[in-house]
């Protein structure tokens, strides 16, 4: 059976904005990108967020530059439900909000992409002295990801190409079973 994976984006379109969460206390964390690296973490605390777009508001959200996966309860459900070996999930309390949230951390990265399936790739210069991603992908078009190298994950990073956050075809339809998502 053919596996499908999807890159989830957000639709170009007023939204919701939430800021990169910060502990309750409103400290930030040592490493901004925590929640988007790919890897187990332990137990961060009480989180909070901010708006910082009273946009239209979504069950899926990135938050801040760094694009932290923040996901209603709802949401975090279907993670929990059809991917809990592949995600951590941490509440995160949003700024002005009653319905609860939470972080989805996805804890495992692979080198599954398809590169001769991709419509266009871009690379960081490997001769550029001031990158810090030498061979990494700067951006990548029509991305295909070759599901013989997902490890049977359904929820994923990609090795050099983290900013990607990746689920399978089964964690997509659920999700839009939910609603309320923008694209997927």
């Amino acid at each position: 059976m053919e596996r499908n994976f999807y890159w989830v984006g957000l639709a170009d379109m007023p939204r919701w904005l939430i800021e990169t969460p910060t502990r309750t206390s409103g400290e930030e964390f040592d490493e901004p990108w925590l929640f988007t690296d790919g890897h187990v973490l332990p137990d961060p605390g009480s989180i909070k967020s901010q708006v910082s777009h009273p946009g239209t508001k979504r069950a899926f959200v990135f938050g801040g530059v760094e694009r932290t996966p923040i996901v209603s309860e709802a949401l975090a459900n279907v993670f929990q439900t059809l991917a809990p070996d592949d995600v951590q999930l941490f509440p995160v309390t949003v700024e002005g909000e009653s319905e609860r949230y939470f972080v989805v951390n996805a804890i495992k990265v692979v080198d599954a992409i398809d590169e001769a399936g991709c419509r266009e790739v871009h690379h960081y210069d490997e001769d550029d002295p001031s990158t810090d991603y030498p061979g990494e992908y700067n951006w990548i078009y029509g991305l295909r990801i070759d599901p013989l190298k997902t490890e049977g994950a359904h929820v994923f990073r990609l090795k050099k190409f983290k900013t990607a956050f990746i689920v399978s075809e089964e964690v997509k339809n659920a999700l839009e079973g939910v609603g309320d998502l923008g694209r997927v």
